[in-house]
């Protein structure tokens, strides 16, 4: 195969790849169910999407589910949803904790952004649907404490399967195939609904650009 041709059908792919993960997260694809807050487990996820990036999206799936909780922790409090200073607190520890696993720190803090611009995506949604429908409004209210600790541990697990999977990160083409098949595979599984779907797709915008040094 000429060198052109082999370019030519790697343009290919990554067309098709691309195209399939607009699907993956897109409201028109995605079944709206009620939902109510559950209680996190107290346990890494396990492995429900597919492909060489399904644990690493698991993981950012977890953590959309958690942020559910807070939510329900928020809800009707004077809590409020912007936390500049814990989201520092975050982004401080993950500089610090991608130094140590031989991750580029602005990367990583990038990719972290993004998990925390998903779960406002997700704490906003819920905070406008439950208000619309105090029926499917939470009964209980978790203890946020708790929940950070949860979020720390993910934090912890997200970095490591960062570092962990730097060769199909690296490769644009590989990581947006195997982007696609987690990201589909996992929301599918899951059963996510339009809001969680959205929200998975910032949170998972940046794989693919996020390297080790």
């Amino acid at each position: 195969m000429s060198t052109s041709s082999k370019l030519a059908r790697g343009i290919a792919v990554t067309a098709v790849a691309a195209g399939a993960m607009s699907l993956a997260v897109s409201p028109a694809t995605a079944t709206e169910v009620p939902l109510t807050s559950q209680p996190f487990s107290g346990t890494l996820a396990t492995n429900k999407s597919l492909g060489k990036l399904g644990p690493l999206t698991d993981l950012v799936i977890e953590r959309l589910r958690v942020s559910d909780d807070v939510a329900a922790s928020k809800f009707g409090t004077d809590s409020p949803i912007e936390n500049p200073v814990r989201e520092q607190q975050v982004l401080d520890q993950v500089r610090a904790q991608a130094e140590v696993l031989g991750l580029d720190p602005n990367d990583a803090v990038a990719f972290f952004r993004d998990q925390i611009t998903a779960s406002k995506e997700v704490q906003t949604g819920l905070f406008a649907r439950w208000t619309a429908h105090p029926d499917q409004a939470p009964t209980s209210r978790p203890d946020l404490e708790q929940i950070r600790l949860r979020l720390d541990q993910l934090t912890t697990a997200l970095l490591q399967q960062l570092a962990a999977t730097v060769d199909v990160r690296d490769r644009p083409i590989a990581c947006t195939i195997q982007l696609t098949l987690a990201v589909d595979s996992g929301a599918t599984s899951e059963e996510l609904d339009t809001l969680h779907r959205q929200a998975l797709g910032t949170a998972v915008r940046n794989v693919c650009t996020t390297t080790a040094r």
